[in-house]
């Protein structure tokens, strides 16, 4: 059914035979039976995309101004730097005086920018591990 063209007679053809036989009219009934099919399709909600790309869209931004990120692994560690590339599964993470690191995607819990972050938890590039080793040494 998708496959049918319509064809209709042109305005001229009409024109040209004037005591052409009316054509007969389908019933007011099937009519309203189409009229409800083509509502209820209209009325149809579309299935969302599968595919967003905000997350793509986000780490492009992020990667393009160079945000300072803090990415939280499901372990609660706390890992400070720059997003130079991603993929489907993994992030490359580049880090102030430390070695860089490729994440995968599956260990990270969240991560926001470093610059909404109060300003008392700041602290470049040390992981919450790293300060809790540093407390527990000082006790």
């Amino acid at each position: 059914m998708a496959n049918r063209k319509l064809i209709r007679p042109s305005l001229k053809d009409i024109k040209e035979t004037p005591n052409r036989p009316p054509e007969p009219q389908q019933p007011a009934i099937a009519t309203s039976i189409q009229n409800q099919g083509n509502l209820a399709f209209a009325r149809r909600k579309h299935i969302p995309a599968e595919q967003t790309n905000a997350e793509s869209f986000y780490y492009l931004k992020q990667m393009q101004t160079k945000t300072p990120m803090v990415i939280t692994l499901q372990d609660g560690e706390q890992i400070r730097g720059v997003i130079e590339w991603y993929d489907r599964h993994c992030l490359k993470i580049n880090r102030y005086k430390e070695p860089n690191l490729m994440i995968l995607k599956h260990n990270i819990k969240y991560m926001y920018k470093q610059e909404d972050e109060p300003r008392g938890l700041r602290r470049r590039g040390r992981s919450s591990k790293e300060r809790d080793n540093e407390t527990n040494n000082k006790s």
